[in-house]
């Protein structure tokens, strides 16, 4: 038995003939092999569509925010001559197009991580630049400062000391965690007002990926001195420029899901400040985590202008899993996700009360901060000398006690990446699946379920029968643990320092 195409002419000078009819076996399992190439492709159709939808998130975000393109043609995005440099961030490229790393600044990465893919020209690459006119959510007056410090102990080997996380793009998205940071608040302050505080180490990084932060808001401190030291010193920079400044402070490296509930909590915090109180914000708890400091609701403050302020009654200390749920079970603790907004002027004012030493080495180094060699001369002199402590313990404990601190109870989603086990529930799975961040084709698994992997060097990566297990495979160094014990990688990170892995760190 054989068949024949009925619709389809021979060529010019052949004459078709039975003998020469593709058997039925044959032709069907051509059609059948046609069908299946069909469906890949059709996989693969669907997948790019997902990526290339995340990426057009982000622009849209950004145009619902408030967002228009500006038409005049001279370069400057922004309505008004007060506004001295157009929002002209790289926006994030296509997921389908770009290598799929965390690492968005090549020369940082350690040999051999960078996908060996090329890259082309895409619309939302990161060649395009898009003009964007400012918001009307706009907050005149107001100051954001943007704590980039960090050691990349928690996510190491990923992270490093020269590349902390705040650096990397946990979610390849195309935006590391400073970008998504500097573009979820630019709306209420413009570059103008935007201020990044930073390590020397860091600096060329962060310049690099915020081409918009202006060069005097760049605030590099000699050493790591913790929260207070940090903040302090850009408050004091601050009130010298303007006294009347309210500042805000949100750390570099949190993600943070609801824009809209947070830039509404964030005003609502402004005005809070506003009335002479420092004030921070408190995550509404979603499981009862011993990773993170609590807030202690008091009563309503009946601020008309900032209707759910309250007093903090107390800061808790990370507290176990059985206080943790019982602090949950109340209803009247909120997570500390360490922002504070609150004037220049009373934040120093609240630390020459309760550290009069530190407050008094960063006012001389404001005074002479903007004569630059003046300004080094008091920084190699001061700097070294200031107490290292966090601004919860410095100012916020001794001032909640007094009755001085608020708390804007939010509801927005927030996390601030302390381990591998919080990042492995921000990325996207597969049911009984491990997490991925990098690219999916070089992770292989069997009866796997959880966990996350990083294929960071390169290597195929293939797990059989292990579930909920943390693989980071760079090409210098492979950690392997569990995501229970994740939050203890910073213990393996001194270990190597102590026999001589500095290198790695």
């Amino acid at each position: 038995m054989s068949f024949q195409y009925g619709s389809a002419a021979p060529p010019a000078g052949q004459v078709s003939s039975s003998d020469n009819a593709l058997p039925v076996e044959y032709m069907f399992s051509q059609i059948m092999s046609a069908v299946q190439k069909s469906q890949a492709e059709i996989s693969d159709l669907r997948q790019e569509c997902a990526d290339l939808r995340l990426a057009n998130a982000s622009l849209e975000r950004q145009i619902r925010e408030g967002f228009h393109q500006n038409g005049n043609g001279n370069g400057n995005y922004y309505a008004g001559s007060r506004m001295g440099s157009g929002f002209v961030t790289p926006m994030p490229g296509s997921p389908q197009l770009r290598a799929k790393s965390p690492f968005l600044s090549p020369h940082s990465i350690p040999s051999l991580v960078a996908a060996p893919t090329g890259h082309f020209a895409s619309p939302l690459g990161d060649n395009a630049v898009m003009p964007f006119q400012l918001g009307v959510r706009d907050i005149p007056g107001f100051y954001v400062v943007i704590p980039a410090g960090g050691a990349g102990t928690r996510l190491w080997p990923l992270s490093r000391e020269e590349h902390p996380k705040f650096l990397l793009d946990l979610t390849l998205k195309g935006r590391s965690l400073i970008q998504a940071t500097w573009d979820r608040l630019l709306p209420l302050s413009s570059p103008l007002r935007t201020t990044v505080v930073a390590g020397p180490g860091h600096v060329k990084s962060i310049r690099e990926q915020l081409p918009d932060l202006l060069p005097h808001n760049l605030i590099c401190e000699p050493g790591p001195k913790d929260s207070m030291a940090a903040i302090g010193l850009a408050a004091a920079v601050l009130a010298k420029r303007d006294p009347n400044a309210v500042i805000g402070s949100f750390a570099a490296d949190h993600m943070i899901s609801g824009d809209d509930a947070f830039l509404s909590a964030v005003a609502e915090a402004v005005e809070v400040a506003k009335k002479d109180y420092l004030v921070t914000i408190g995550i509404a708890p979603s499981h009862p985590s011993t990773g993170f400091g609590y807030i202690r609701l008091g009563n309503k403050l009946g601020i008309k202008e900032a209707p759910n302020a309250r007093l903090v009654s107390s800061f808790k200390e990370k507290p176990d899993a059985r206080t943790a749920a019982a602090y949950i079970g109340t209803g009247n603790y909120r997570w500390n996700a360490g922002m504070f907004v609150t004037k220049a002027t009373v934040l120093l004012d609240l630390l020459k009360d309760y550290k009069p030493e530190l407050h008094d080495g960063l006012q001389r180094i404001a005074a002479v901060w903007h004569d630059e060699a003046l300004r080094q001369t008091a920084l190699n002199e001061i700097w070294p000398e200031l107490e290292k402590i966090p601004i919860d313990n410095a100012v916020a404990e001794p001032a909640a006690a007094e009755g001085k601190v608020a708390v804007v109870p939010a509801t927005f989603g927030w996390d601030d990446v302390g381990d591998f086990s919080s990042l492995a529930d921000l990325l996207p799975a597969e049911s009984n699946q491990p997490r991925v961040l990098g690219d999916s084709s070089l992770v292989l698994t069997e009866q796997v379920a959880g966990g996350i992997v990083v294929p960071g060097s390169g290597r195929l990566i293939t797990c059989l029968g292990v579930d909920d297990l943390v693989i980071v495979d760079m090409p210098d160094t492979l950690l392997v643990t569990t995501r229970a014990r994740s939050q203890e990688v910073k213990r393996l990170v001194k270990k190597c320092r102590d026999v001589g892995w500095k290198q790695l760190l």
